[in-house]
């Protein structure tokens, strides 16, 4: 498996543990959220204890406002985050 292989397996295994612990085992509620994000993301997200901050996340991910993100919805985050990381290391050069 290569590594891209890998991390997508990665991001999948990630969102599929914490959705559905509340619900709908397709989507993330916003306490799954706030888990997954101080669980696996803390490092990278300086809130992620914030509940104020974890509101405004959720809501900007919550795209078609069913207060629930799926994963479609859980990749936008992972890709900026993944532009905030790449933009950081190519400036470190």
């Amino acid at each position: 498996m290569s590594d891209v292989q890998k991390a997508m397996a990665l991001l999948i295994t990630s969102f599929n543990k914490y959705s559905g612990k509340e619900g709908d085992k397709y989507t993330l509620s916003k306490g799954e959220l706030k888990e997954l994000l101080q669980n696996e993301l803390s490092e990278l997200l300086e809130k992620a204890n914030d509940k104020s901050a974890i509101d405004r996340v959720f809501k900007d991910l919550d795209t078609n406002k069913d207060n629930n993100v799926d994963f479609g919805e859980f990749v936008n985050l992972v890709s900026c985050l993944t532009q905030m990381c790449h933009e950081y290391f190519v400036n470190k050069k």
